[in-house]
């Protein structure tokens, strides 16, 4: 078992919980979790509506596609956390003003 002795090397690499690189879920779970905080945060500053709910929404879809493709449990617990955080900003945001809230009418 050559291949349970290399260790992966890269900065998501624990996520490879099957000993598979994964680049592409790894990708869509980090990008998920760090939308999803930029939108969580936003969402606490009513004047930062139209980013909390762009990104919220942006988020929300990501981690959704990231689901779909997922491989292993641990993209999938990043994903659900990233999926949350977005998923409260959007709601948050679209309360503070929504998406176009002021800018198009």
């Amino acid at each position: 078992m050559a291949q349970a002795a290399r260790p992966h090397h890269g900065l998501l690499s624990f996520l490879d919980t099957d000993g598979k690189s994964h680049p592409v879920e790894n990708s869509f779970a980090a990008a998920t979790l760090l939308i999803g905080v930029i939108a969580f945060v936003t969402a606490h500053f009513p004047h930062l509506h139209l980013v909390s709910s762009w990104m919220g929404l942006v988020g929300i879809i990501t981690g959704l596609w990231g689901q779909l493709i997922s491989a292993t449990t641990g993209e999938r617990f990043l994903l659900i956390i990233g999926l949350g955080a977005a998923g409260v900003g959007f709601y948050l945001g679209m309360a503070h003003g929504g998406l176009f809230g002021g800018v198009l009418g």
